[in-house]
């Protein structure tokens, strides 16, 4: 089958993904494959090629947010049938029996794997993945629209329900990528008002478009303060402002995987009053289910733009420079 594949950590300008013919891979017991339609483009997946992120499994298949058609059951597998129209999220597997499995904190389990980091992932016609990692796509959503929810959709699911946004409270996206685009649609249907802070006239006009009460680049003044934010982009430089834009009792949820360093923070300044700093990691299966149920209802509409399986490198290169308006996705075929 085809697929684009990364021997060597690399900047993505160097074109480090080499499109080349790999054995279709077989379902194991527990296990299902799906034929690929899309899969969409992450800056984890940006992480991963470039080395933010120790490479944990080369040479690799990137891509965790996979949507396809089952086409091989492995043994025992009960869930899914051929014909079925699943997806393959980032978290694939964990050990189910630690402490914070056992508490609902899967995303936390030491054990845990991940897709297309540990694991082959969706820039393949093909993919594998456990059956009780899989997700049933709802019917309103075609493929590419559905690739996105998978990571970006269910990040920020997870990071608005870490920011702890009161009912009708303000919210302060920083950034506006693929996932921030999502969390504002969430965000809206729950009545909450929400700012965004963007760098680039495309995302500012996009995220005007999609409702926020305000828009602006870093370092404008707030119109008035916020209950909580949520800082999508990875640049450590943009927390403290956050904290300032909170008020009393506010909380920031930093929602990537990467970050570069935070400068110091002021106590008085940035912590007092019980403002609250939240990480966010992974996702757990509930989470998964949860933004598909949500997005369904709404319906969240992802904007997309296509990318060919050949353009992976192309799509990755536009996703570092700003240049796609919400979500990049790679149609591999039907999607």
């Amino acid at each position: 089958m085809l697929a684009q594949r990364l021997e060597k950590q690399a900047p993505i300008e160097t074109r480090p993904l080499r499109a080349c013919d790999v054995p279709r891979p077989e379902p194991g017991p527990g296990e299902i494959r799906i034929r690929v339609t899309a899969c969409g483009v992450c800056r984890t997946d940006l992480h991963v090629i470039e080395g933010d992120l120790r490479a944990a499994n080369l040479p690799l298949v990137p891509g965790h947010q996979v949507v396809g058609v089952v086409d091989a059951l492995g043994a025992g597998v009960s869930r899914y049938r051929p014909g079925d129209r699943v997806g393959i999220a980032w978290l694939r597997g964990t050990c189910g029996t630690c402490g914070h499995c056992a508490a609902g904190r899967e995303n936390l389990c030491g054990g845990s794997v991940y897709t297309g980091y540990h694991r082959d992932g969706g820039y393949a016609e093909a993919a594998v993945v456990r059956e009780d990692f899989a997700y049933r796509i709802p019917a309103s959503f075609e493929d590419a629209e559905a690739a996105p929810l998978l990571c970006g959709g269910i990040i920020g699911y997870r990071a608005l329900a870490r920011a702890e946004v009161p009912p009708g409270g303000r919210l302060l996206l920083v950034g506006f990528g693929s996932s921030a685009h999502v969390v504002l649609q969430i965000a809206r249907h729950r009545g909450h008002e929400v700012f965004v802070s963007t760098r680039g006239p495309g995302h500012q006009a996009l995220a005007r478009g999609m409702g926020a009460a305000w828009v602006g680049g870093p370092g404008d003044a707030l119109p008035a303060r916020v209950n909580s934010a949520i800082v999508f982009a990875p640049a450590g430089e943009t927390v403290p402002a956050a904290l300032e834009a909170v008020g009393p009792g506010g909380t920031v949820a930093l929602a990537g995987i990467h970050m570069s360093a935070i400068p110091p923070l002021d106590y008085e300044k940035h912590l007092f009053h019980e403002k609250r700093l939240q990480s966010v990691e992974a996702n757990t299966r509930e989470d998964g289910r949860g933004l598909l149920a949500v997005a369904a209802e709404i319906p969240i509409r992802p904007k997309v733009t296509r990318f060919g399986l050949a353009e992976a490198n192309e799509a990755l290169t536009a996703l570092k420079a700003g240049r796609i308006d919400g979500s990049g996705v790679l149609v591999v075929g039907g999607g």
